[in-house]
């Protein structure tokens, strides 16, 4: 039996799996990050627990809402130029989010930061596709899970830290 030989790996393959990983991981961040900071956030804006569980909700609801319809736009309009998109929606959302002066404005700028999360997550797994040959698509894939928990794991540590330094 012949076996075909691998296929090369394509110009730049390992740095743009790398920015997929990295568009993999941010929102796996983003999921939990916040959660050890709900109680700074309750007595800053003087808010019960029960409201601003929101931002954590609003997150999850707009990355569940998003996320198979970003992949659909992804195939329409073209994967980078909307991971691109989605990368810049859910920086400047964070951002954002960083300076809300209210609980509504944070509530929706997390929101913002989900439909991010949304377009980065769909369109990383769907690029790794495009991206390396079939031979190596599952270890592909395992990064991007792999990175994806990675940030999910890190988010109570990071966001612990941010708050010890920085307050919520």
């Amino acid at each position: 039996v012949a076996v075909s030989p691998a296929a090369p790996p394509r110009p730049g393959a390992d740095l743009r799996l790398a920015v997929l990983a990295l568009a993999m991981m941010l929102p796996s961040l983003g999921t939990s990050i916040v959660n050890v900071s709900l109680p700074d956030i309750a007595r800053d804006f003087g808010a019960g627990l029960p409201a601003v569980q929101w931002t954590v909700l609003a997150y999850l609801v707009a990355l569940s809402a998003f996320i198979v319809g970003a992949g659909r736009l992804g195939d329409l309009f073209g994967r980078r130029r909307l991971l691109v998109a989605g990368i810049a929606v859910f920086t400047l959302a964070s951002l954002a989010g960083a300076c809300s002066t209210g609980l509504g404005l944070l509530v929706a700028f997390r929101a913002a930061q989900g439909l991010g999360a949304a377009v980065m997550m769909a369109l990383s797994v769907a690029s790794v596709g495009d991206l390396v040959p079939k031979e190596r698509a599952g270890s592909a894939m395992g990064l991007l899970g792999t990175v994806s928990a990675v940030g999910t794991a890190l988010g109570p540590t990071l966001g612990g830290a941010l708050v010890a330094a920085c307050g919520w």
